[in-house]
């Protein structure tokens, strides 16, 4: 923990350096040994398509993995792990002991809209140093993006109505908070986790569940008890038994200031439009209607023609609504030679291919600013026109991280970058139905 707070790294962050793949340490041991560990080397991290039909993706997670890449370290646990296994031998275990990352990263900021082959993010830095940040890079972005990616279907489907993150119990409990934050990117207004409240500031809601008004000897005991505790501006679930006679007895607890009434059951269309009527009638005309119960991006259109006022979203949300990874891969695309010269370097595997050299990106944009292409230099910048908006930013320079991309300020601008990018698209963007990517990818001069 100490070494921890020296570092500037959160203390709930444990080291990151295992979230790694064998393989990683096998290569940095090999090239070690032939002396090339030491080139210099540029990786980069794209996606050669979206997931099936989708329009385009939403980058999240940077910050994330930047602020673990400050815990990235091989302690005297992690190293023993690795003697004791024979991983690695006597050299790559003084090489991984003195370990500090000193390269550079750029990228994509935090809720940009990506394409396929858009250079996400860049590592500059010796070979050794690159490869094995790969497994940990790969596993943050490919997970906060899928999710980002679909958050923001279902905003997009919401319309300004507030979605509400709840998908914590259907995954694991880091992923749980990782998906509370790339949610919150892509416009959910809050979420159910608590930690993901702490470490971003994400605001944070809750009520009851069916278990407390089974709790007490009835559902007018359960009402009285929550709103004697949290006041009439609070949401009450009212499908446990007979839903008209929860309505009922909600208001008759709570009257007029009852802030919402929660469905999670049946057919949601009918019985938003019935509770409604019945909110109305009874007086309580400033009532709202939350709705749950495994929403995704089309059921939320389906809702659009309901009285419906907010949507809490679990485990479509937290499972990328059919798309639970961005699949991202991460390339060696250029490198120095024996003599110190830069040489682009491309896998050319069937379906697998990849293009050499350093990229550089830009939105190209028209005289009203609407995104007609992803332009992608290669080592060139891309894009000529004043209109083109460049999307790449320095991350970290040599090993020193670049203020304002992480902690809870990043999360909020990134929310605003998204709506921005988002709102540049063509208005295909909003379709549910499968499709091309929106824009085009177009590389100059490859």
């Amino acid at each position: 923990m100490t070494d921890q707070i020296r570092t500037g790294t959160p203390g709930w962050l444990l080291p990151t350096s295992l979230f790694t793949d064998h393989y990683e340490l096998t290569m940095l041991e090999a090239s070690l040994q032939s002396g090339a560990a030491h080139r210099r080397s540029v990786f980069e991290v794209f996606t050669r398509r979206l997931a099936e039909g989708r329009r385009y993706g939403v980058v999240a997670g940077t910050g994330r993995l930047l602020e673990g890449l400050a815990a990235f370290r091989f302690g005297s646990e992690e190293l023993d792990f690795l003697a004791e296994n024979r991983v690695v031998g006597d050299q790559t275990l003084r090489w991984l002991a003195d370990f500090r990352f000193s390269g550079n990263i750029y990228g994509y900021a935090e809720g940009e809209a990506f394409f396929p082959y858009s250079p996400l993010l860049q590592i500059e830095s010796t070979f050794a140093e690159a490869c094995i940040l790969e497994t940990y890079l790969l596993s943050v972005l490919n997970y906060d993006s899928a999710v980002a990616s679909a958050a923001s279907r279902m905003t997009s489907a919401a319309d300004g109505r507030p979605c509400i993150e709840m998908g914590s119990r259907r995954i694991n409990e880091e992923s749980a908070v990782a998906a509370a934050r790339a949610a919150a990117i892509a416009g959910f207004s809050s979420t159910s986790n608590l930690a993901a409240g702490l470490r971003y500031g994400v605001h944070t809601v809750g009520t009851a569940a069916h278990s407390f008004t089974l709790l007490h000897d009835s559902e007018r005991d359960a009402f009285e008890a929550q709103v004697a505790a949290l006041g009439r501006d609070t949401t009450l679930l009212v499908d446990t038994f007979d839903v008209e006679a929860g309505v009922r007895t909600a208001v008759e607890v709570a009257g007029t200031e009852l802030r919402n009434v929660r469905l999670d059951s049946g057919d949601l269309v009918e019985q938003a439009h019935w509770v409604r009527s019945l909110l109305d009638e009874l007086g309580n005309h400033r009532t709202g209607i939350m709705v749950t119960s495994d929403l995704d991006e089309y059921a939320i259109a389906h809702l659009q023609s309901a009285p419906v006022d907010s949507y809490g979203v679990g485990t479509r949300l937290v499972t990328g609504s059919g798309a639970p990874t961005a699949s991202m891969v991460y390339k060696l695309v250029s490198r120095q030679d024996g003599a110190g010269q830069w040489t682009d370097v491309a896998k050319a595997s069937f379906g697998k291919g990849s293009v050499g050299g350093r990229k550089s990106a830009s939105r190209q944009l028209d005289g009203a600013g609407r995104a007609t292409a992803e332009l992608i230099g290669v080592n060139r910048p891309a894009g000529a026109d004043a209109d083109d908006r460049p999307l790449q930013h320095t991350f970290m320079q040599d090993g020193e991280l670049m203020p304002g991309w992480t902690g809870p300020e990043a999360v909020t601008r990134a929310a605003d970058r998204h709506q921005a990018s988002r709102a540049e698209l063509p208005a295909a963007v909003r379709r549910l139905q499968p499709g091309e990517p929106v824009i085009p990818t177009v590389f100059a001069d490859v």
